[in-house]
């Protein structure tokens, strides 16, 4: 009988700790959630500000703008990953051609 007791009282122990740690979290899962969403929204706010002051064309919308300047940054990066493999190519063939003069001197010596 007294080990029953002994056993009710651990568990209802165990339920107030755990409850007590639930509150705790979500208090501060929920207090982060919110200095996040502050952040976001600031930041979003303050760049779209940029966006409208000093990237926007005559009638265009920040939302345009912003796409515009995702097309453009796509094709720079484009344009850049096809210059850096046709640098990357010709510097394979240099190379080649070194070792293939090197192999014909080697010949002829």
């Amino acid at each position: 009988m007294a080990k029953a007791k002994i056993v009710k009282v651990a568990d209802k122990i165990a339920e107030t700790v755990t409850d007590g740690y639930k509150k705790i979290e979500d208090g501060t899962v929920g207090g982060y959630k919110k200095i996040e969403q502050g952040a976001v929204s600031g930041f979003t706010k303050l760049a779209d500000g940029f966006v409208d002051q000093f990237l926007t064309k005559e009638g265009e919308s920040v939302e345009d703008a912003k796409k515009r300047i995702a097309q453009e940054q796509a094709a720079r990066e484009e344009t850049a990953k096809k210059e850096r493999e046709e640098r990357e190519a010709r510097q394979r063939e240099q190379i080649a051609a070194s070792k293939e003069r090197a192999k014909n001197a080697a010949k002829h010596q």
